[in-house]
């Protein structure tokens, strides 16, 4: 024997209505777009970051073409006579090398530089004989 449906024509079962009300469906694009919203500004944050690791490692390459060079020779000498190369045609931090580099017999100074993002602040990195790490001196991340 064939059992009676239990849904009504007008499509309600059980006294309640099958599927969603308006409100819950706002309620529930308005939570993705918050999520979104968050996972987008904490993704351009690791992006940022990623970028600055390249300033870091171009400093670092040139510190220890440095200390090779001042122990071979005794002094510091530009990047180019101390052998340095990038690994690679840096993509962000273009200007590193002879330009922005100072020297003494005892002592050395670098930076490198760029605009990160779109506003008027630029991302500044900095490394000397004494302070041996990369150092960010004008931060391009907010």
């Amino acid at each position: 024997m064939k059992r009676p449906s239990t849904a009504r024509p007008n499509g309600w079962l059980f006294g309640r209505s099958v599927g969603f009300t308006l409100i819950e469906l706002m309620v529930v694009v308005a939570i993705l777009g918050i999520l979104g919203a968050i996972a987008a500004g904490v993704f351009r944050n690791y992006a940022m970051r990623a970028k600055q690791s390249e300033a870091k490692e171009l400093l670092s390459s040139l510190y220890t073409a440095e200390a090779v060079y001042f122990s071979e020779k005794g002094t510091y000498g530009l990047p180019s006579q101390a052998g340095f190369a990038p690994s690679g045609p840096p993509r962000f931090y273009l200007n590193i090398g002879d330009g922005n580099f100072g020297f003494t017999a005892t002592g050395f100074s670098a930076t490198c530089s760029t605009n990160l993002d779109t506003d008027a602040a630029f991302d500044v990195w900095r490394i000397t004989e004494a302070s041996r790490q990369p150092s960010n001196t004008s931060n391009d991340i907010q």
